[in-house]
């Protein structure tokens, strides 16, 4: 497949004149050709439904850089915007919210706008891929490897803004309410932007060193761990609420008496069984959309299930709508702006985050490649990688600039790939179009804050629990020998009890001095040691490194009845020769008379 204009080397091809372009651009807004083509629209939203009968008819497939109508560009961007939508959303709320920065309304509307533009412009980054000038080295992927803001955060942001009230970093009310720490969040900003410059740096690294320093042993119990450390988020938010203090502790009086606070409405005690309900409405949902949904439906669940759980909030009375008429018409990039700066304690824990970034874009693009029916070995896979790593830690700084958390290379944009059968880079700059668009009106981004929290939280739990299973899946490549298994186990021991035990070592260092850089230095190490995925990480890249490679093979299991049968069956045949010991029938061989055998073949 034509992979051009993305070469390791010099370009010889003629270049075509600005007129040609110019007449192609315009016949593929004034023909019917350019616009709409022959491609069958019904294949997209044909729903599978038991009593329709199965059409075996594929799509075609759009590659690369083949011909595309701009209508349907459009609509199949459109289509992965959709799927991008939740997971893009999703991490501003949850870092905005009681369990993080505490922000206000209008800041968390904000986020979430700022979150889809940053993501619409930064993917048009992976997908178009830069030449760095004379230089062999390129930033970007040139395929729809869109980004959006990652999962991988927020267990960090969580215990650092816990730390952050703990210590007096973040203001706390005088009845132990959380108070907007705006200092918090550019805090977090400032130190995610340094620490990008590690995956900026390991992006000229040879992917094939890459892998071997972080290979699938170490970044797939990491991204589970991420995983299962985010399904209690998402759970808590289903049942009405997340983030202690909150409604999440049940007080009998008090402003989270009930969840998500006095005077919201139609607000109950956190767990009520109509919060289960909405959530449960969600999930429902986004089964039945994967079982009877037609293949657009199918890709965009996750969003048709929050639209059935925010019409069911709106008509049983759920969902405020005073946040909505005080929101702007319009947003965008630094409307409104954080302090960035460094802290100290979030150093090692935002290392590991973007080392898994890194592992996980390299998996990402290694897909992308396969849907896109590309090549995935070769100098020029290992130059998509190197410009997509790049791309990413680049993408993690500017974000940070641009007042979001970091931002990483999505994967559930291959399913759509695989779906539509379409890897086109004009699908792709039409996603970043919609995404830029739906972040420009704030009313939007407005609407989608005041979604209830049972609401998302049903949405959440689904999308964390994916992310669990992509390390799942990580981890089912890796060879199950001695050496791998006791790697694995050491790893999740720690991570699991962190998980568990959030606070198991809250009290190990009892310095109250007036050192800050030691005291610092001690909330660094407790941070890390209450993260279960970094201490997981970590330990597995040492015990990877300092462990040697054993000769054997277990990737076949055996039980212990089985594992003799070769030797029983050589013994049978020395007794009862020319028969077979589980049958008693004479063999092939010599049952059969040479004429016969002759025959047969």
């Amino acid at each position: 497949m034509d992979d051009s204009p993305d070469r390791i080397g010099p370009d010889l091809a003629p270049k075509e004149a600005f007129t040609v372009k110019a007449r192609r651009f315009g016949k593929s807004f004034t023909s019917k050709d350019g616009l709409i083509g022959d491609y069958d629209y019904a294949f997209l939203f044909k729903p599978n439904l038991p009593f329709m009968r199965k059409t075996k008819r594929a799509a075609p497939f759009f590659g690369l850089n083949d011909k595309m109508p701009v209508f349907l560009a459009l609509l199949l961007g459109f289509q992965h915007a959709l799927s991008m939508l939740a997971g893009i959303i999703t991490p501003p709320i949850i870092i905005a919210g009681q369990g993080g920065a505490a922000l206000g309304a209008d800041d968390t509307q904000y986020l979430v706008s700022t979150a889809l533009i940053v993501a619409g412009i930064l993917s048009s980054i992976q997908i178009t891929r830069f030449h760095i000038y004379k230089s062999p080295y390129y930033i970007g992927t040139g395929l729809i490897s869109v980004v959006g803001t990652s999962f991988s955060i927020i267990p960090v942001t969580t215990g650092a803004f816990s730390q952050m009230y703990a210590t007096g970093y973040c203001p706390i009310g005088s009845d132990g309410t959380k108070l907007p720490c705006p200092r918090g969040y550019g805090a977090l900003l400032g130190t995610a932007c340094l620490c990008s410059l590690l995956e900026i740096g390991l992006s000229f690294t040879k992917p094939a060193i890459l892998k071997r320093i972080f290979p699938p042993l170490v970044t797939g119990p990491t991204v589970t761990l991420i995983g299962v450390a985010l399904i209690q988020s998402g759970f808590q938010d289903w049942a009405g609420g997340s983030g202690s203090p909150g409604c999440i502790d049940r007080p009998a009086s008090g402003t989270y008496s009930v969840c998500p606070m006095q005077g919201a409405p139609h607000a109950l005690p956190w767990g009520s069984a109509e919060y289960i309900g909405l959530g449960f409405s969600v999930f429902a949902t986004i089964v039945l959309c994967e079982r009877f949904g037609s293949p657009i439906m199918k890709s965009c669940a996750v969003v048709v299930g929050l639209l059935v759980g925010c019409i069911i909030a709106g008509a049983t009375g759920y969902f405020p709508s005073d946040g909505i008429d005080a929101a702007p018409a319009a947003s965008f990039i630094w409307v409104k702006t954080f302090p960035l700066h460094v802290y100290g304690p979030l150093i090692l824990p935002l290392l590991a985050v973007y080392i898994v970034l890194m592992m996980e874009a390299i998996g990402d693009i290694t897909a992308t490649c396969d849907v896109s029916r590309l090549e995935v070995e070769g100098k020029l896979f290992d130059s998509r990688i190197q410009g997509g790593v790049l791309a990413d830690g680049f993408n993690g700084l500017l974000a940070g600039l641009c007042t979001i958390t970091p931002m990483s290379t999505f994967a559930q944009n291959n399913g759509v790939i695989a779906l539509t059968r379409c890897a086109n880079r004009k699908a792709g700059y039409g996603a970043c179009f919609f995404l830029i668009i739906m972040g420009i009106f704030s009313k939007f981004a407005a609407a989608l804050v005041a979604i209830p929290a049972p609401v998302l939280g049903g949405l959440t739990t689904f999308l964390f629990s994916s992310v669990a299973v992509s390390g799942m899946r990580i981890i089912s490549t890796v060879p199950f020998t001695r050496r791998n298994r006791f790697i694995l186990t050491a790893s999740l021991a720690l991570g699991f009890g962190a998980i568990l035990v959030p606070n198991w070592f809250s009290f190990v260092f009892t310095y109250n001095g007036g050192n800050q850089s030691k005291q610092g230095f001690f909330n660094a190490i407790e941070l890390v040691l209450e993260t279960g995925f970094a201490v997981t990480a970590f330990l597995a890249i040492f015990l990877n490194l300092i462990l040697a490679e054993e000769i054997e093979d277990e990737t076949v299991s055996i039980t212990a009845n089985d594992a003799d049968a070769a030797d029983d069956r050589e013994e049978w045949r020395h007794i009862q020769p020319g028969k077979d010991e589980e049958t008693g029938e004479k063999s092939v061989d010599e049952g059969t008379s040479s004429s016969e055998k002759q025959r047969s073949q």
